[in-house]
């Protein structure tokens, strides 16, 4: 192991190692980053393995702050993230031994310093908390909503909708409603309000700590007089009652003696204002029907304005005899003061619950027999506990790459803060494409639910189960849309919210141009099978025959109905066509010249195919009598099986002699792209299609995809299956017809989604292809911590990205595969990565994985068989089974 030490001068940085020493020079005008790039330079050369601070830290929060060009900085973010060489300093709270600096860094998120604007607001979506029910952005507590800071509140399934007049059309638009800001405390010396916008705040570190569920907010503040205030703020979401959340702040004066005096505030004049794009909308979704305050008590009792959802939000105040309070419009205020001396702390604790009528009844008695037993302590105690509970079931531990196990952790833990396996199945709602971490996407279901539902079917399948049950519930919305459109069966709706019937807006905004656009992402109707697959996977992996009788049949019998109607015969060419439809690439809505949607949309009629054949199979390892049950509810008669068989052998595909596979048909015929002089000319171009209709121009005419699409089913299907189908249809694809789509579809493809390149990665890991592989995982991965998007983290979460990169880590590197008939393992690991270990569940059993390049160690709780490449294994019953590569 090579610790190397190092020193921070006024100008240079002192390494001193085994080597010898070296010594990087700087000026004042250099960046923190540029001189963190020449540092992890010479680290590596000097095959540094761990660096041990020598230079007292600059911070009373974290033992690796340093004064570096004149700022302060985390040296552990500067070089870990970069290397994975951890960091750790000499004393003090924080990492002061190797062990503790691995641990920091791979299960906590923390932030130094003072950030604004964007670069804040995903901050603070990181720094979420949440149970499935509830989701509280990670915002100082004393903030309002403005430009820098955003302190969110939301409710998994409360979706109000408002009309609003745009460019001439009555646009709808249904928002998850941000609910009263019931975490705000404010603490004021002498009379004066302290305000982090306008303080001067000289010392600031954010922590969450993924394994307990809880976020710290520590500051030292300057007051005018050159006096300084020491300010905790704590927060935690109750994971068992999921009603609850509750902040905790601790006021020290450091240096002073003077008047302290606490406020709260229970605010109801909030809107939804998160998402920039998103502002000529009406966005007050909540009427106040009661706003009281009583002693250390606050309750505001309201009701969505067109969904006509009740809801009651209430806090109690604990660490004060006596609390003034007023309630003045849509706020209610409470206030407590004492004078303090130099180094006294006082600690105020906020409890705050939530019921809607969605879920609830008697609200507010419900709100007060909850206040009456709650309490910090119990959910920090709470949280704590089922976290635990969730790592044991859920974790990755990766070995010889803290950051990816970081943000590996980082992504587990968003997953279940968005739904949890307490609050989640006694709530109908599903998981959003952006969680409980903001307004993008309205907070609406989408197709991301593909990418997610699988994690937790692997880990908690009884929380998957509880998600699919939000599908079930909205069949008959399915139905309507399917009939609305002149379709059978059931359509699920591209953006589903409250009801299930289509929330796609009709317009949405073009920030370059500032106009607005028809929205046609509505013909993505290869949602519907995104819903198949995922009731299809959850069986698959469970065998959970009852979900099947009462609800998974039904679901994939109307929606093989959907499909059946949609594809017609083309006496032409004698193959069934589905027109009209667009596929994940959202920059193609249709071909210029040709009627509006597109025709043929290779994964769409992929996954049709697969849908009918695996109907197939499905009905013969079904009781009869279930099967014909679902197939009555359905009106699928054998006609519909007959007409299901006949497309599935006449389905219509495109492949060029050289065995590319074409996005739809046509799409050879448009005008290719060069997106690297489109790069020099105009820099970032993930939204080509912005750019080119700010031209006058249209990305349908050009043969570019914002995500992948084409090879999509690639991430669905083993390549047997997807293969298989195209030769059945006609279609001999080459032996290195992959490493030719790769090339082909990564040279147009501008990565517009955060889908597009964890897509990608898993398809050159099948490939054979690490490099490659690695280079799309780690951006995929690293895509709402540096917030490659163009600043829309700041808008909540990606889910659907967050959870395929770990579908990628388990299935893909580890090489964990359960789609076929038996449950395989074939592994690639990342080069520098030295294990990878995690457990989950398979049809009823517990199988814990240790995996290295050299060999797998299996656990299982009962007897089974696993086909390690290739090779037959019978693994006993709770006796571990090391098996060499």
């Amino acid at each position: 192991m090579a610790t190397i030490k190092l020193t921070v001068e006024p100008a240079a940085i002192l390494l001193h190692g085994e080597q010898g020493d070296r010594s990087i020079q700087y000026t004042a005008a250099e960046s923190s980053a540029a001189i963190g790039q020449r540092l992890n330079r010479e680290l590596q050369a000097l095959g540094a393995t761990a660096v041990a601070l020598r230079t007292p830290t600059a911070s009373r929060f974290s033992t690796t702050i340093i004064e570096l060009a004149g700022k302060k900085v985390d040296l552990a973010t500067l070089i870990t993230d970069q290397t994975n060489i951890p960091v750790y300093g000499q004393r003090g709270h924080g990492a002061t031994t190797m062990e503790d600096a691995v641990a920091l860094a791979g299960h906590h998120l923390t932030y130094y310093g003072v950030f604004g604007g964007p670069e804040n607001y995903a901050q603070e979506t990181l720094l979420t908390l949440g149970n499935g029910f509830i989701g509280l952005r990670g915002a100082y507590l004393s903030v309002d909503a403005n430009q820098d800071n955003y302190p969110g509140f939301y409710a998994a399934g409360l979706f109000d909708q408002q009309t609003t007049k745009i460019a001439g059309h009555n646009v709808e638009n249904e928002d998850l409603v941000n609910l009263p800001n019931a975490q705000f405390l404010q603490v004021s010396v002498d009379g004066v309000p302290i305000d982090p916008q306008s303080a001067k705040l000289i010392d600031v570190y954010r922590d969450l700590d993924m394994q307990k569920g809880t976020m710290t907010l520590q500051t030292i503040i300057a007051l005018s007089n050159g006096r300084h205030l020491d300010v905790k703020a704590e927060k935690v979401v109750d994971m068992v009652q999921w009603h609850h959340y509750a902040v905790r702040m601790t006021v020290t004066p450091l240096d002073f003696t003077g008047t302290i005096t606490i406020s709260s505030k229970l605010d109801g004049s909030i809107q939804n204002r998160n998402v920039a794009r998103y502002q000529a909308f009406k966005s007050n979704h909540f009427d106040i029907q009661k706003l009281a305050v009583q002693g250390p008590d606050a309750t505001l009792l309201a009701e969505t304005k067109s969904s006509q959802v009740d809801f009651v939000v209430a806090t109690r105040l604990h660490g004060a005899d006596e609390w003034a309070g007023q309630a003045d419009g849509d706020v209610a205020w409470q206030k407590s003061s004492r004078k303090l001396a130099a180094g006294e702390s006082w600690t105020v604790t906020k409890d705050v619950v939530l019921f809607t009528s969605l879920e609830s009844v008697n609200l507010e008695t419900q709100a007060d027999r909850l206040l009456a037993v709650a309490s910090y302590d119990t959910a920090r105690d709470n949280a704590a506990s089922v976290w635990h509970r969730i790592w044991q079931t859920a974790d990755i531990e990766i070995t010889g790459d803290i950051t990816s196990q970081k943000l590996v952790q980082l992504n587990i833990f968003h997953t279940y803060v968005t739904a949890s396996p307490l609050a989640n199945p006694h709530l109908d709602a599903s998981v959003g494409a952006r969680g409980l971490h903001g307004e993008g996407y309205r907070g609406h279901i989408f197709w991301d639910e593909l990418f997610v539902l699988p994690f937790y079917t692997d880990h908690n399948p009884l929380l998957a189960k509880s998600l699919l049950a939000y599908r079930y519930r909205r069949l008959g919305a399915a139905r309507q849309n399917a009939a609305q459109a002149h379709y059978q069966g059931a359509m699920y709706p591209w953006q589903s919210g409250m009801v299930g019937d289509e929330q796609t807006p009709a317009l949405r905004l073009n920030p370059i141009t500032q106009q607005w656009e028809t929205d046609n992402s509505y013909r993505q109707r290869h949602v519907s099978l995104a819903v198949a697959y995922n009731v299809w996977y959850y069986f698959h992996t469970t065998q959970d025959i009852l979900f099947m009788r009462d609800q998974g049949v039904e679901m994939l019998l109307s929606i093989a109905k959907f499909w059946i109607s949609a594809a017609q015969l083309n006496p032409q060419t004698g193959y069934y066509d589905i027109t009209g439809v667009m596929g994940p690439d959202e920059f193609h809505e249709g071909v210029p010249g040709k009627p509006a949607g597109l025709t043929n949309n290779t994964y769409t009629n992929v996954m049709v195919v697969w849908l009918f054949a695996m109907l197939a199979t499905l009905q013969s390892q079904l009781p009869e009598d279930l099967w014909q049950a679902s197939a009555a509810r359905v009106d699928f008669t054998k006609e519909d099986q007959q007409l299901a068989r006949d497309i599935a052998n006449k389905m219509a595909l495109n492949v060029s002699p050289e065995g590319i596979i074409a996005q739809f048909q046509g799409y050879f015929d448009l005008q290719p792209v060069d997106l690297a002089a489109y790069g020099e000319k105009y820099g970032d171009v993930h939204r080509l299609d912005r750019i080119l209709k700010a031209k006058g121009d249209s990305p349908d005419a050009y043969q570019i995809a914002k995500q992948a699409d084409a090879l999509m089913a690639f991430w669905n299907l083993p390549v047997a299956t997807v293969t298989d189908i195209f030769s059945d249809l006609g279609h001999e694809l080459p032996a290195d017809f992959m490493k030719q789509n790769l090339a082909y579809w990564l040279a147009r493809t501008t990565h517009g989604s955060t889908l597009s390149r964890v897509v990608y990665s898993a398809l050159a890991v099948q490939d054979h292809q690490p490099e490659l592989a690695w280079q799309l995982f780690s951006a995929a991965l690293f895509s709402d911590y540096r917030d490659i998007q163009g600043g829309t983290t700041a808008e909540g979460i990606h889910l659907g990205v967050m959870a395929a990169t770990l579908t990628v880590v388990q299935r893909d590197f580890a090489g964990i595969d359960d789609r076929g008939e038996h449950l395989t393992i074939d592994p690639h690991l990342p080069e520098h990565w030295q294990s990878i270990h995690f457990n989950r569940l398979y049809q009823g059993i517990r199988v814990d994985f240790l995996v290295t390049k050299a060999a797998v160690t299996i656990t299982a709780d009962r007897p089974l068989t696993i086909y390690i490449q290739g090779q037959p294994k019978n693994i006993p019953a709770s006796t571990p089974q090391t098996i060499k590569f």
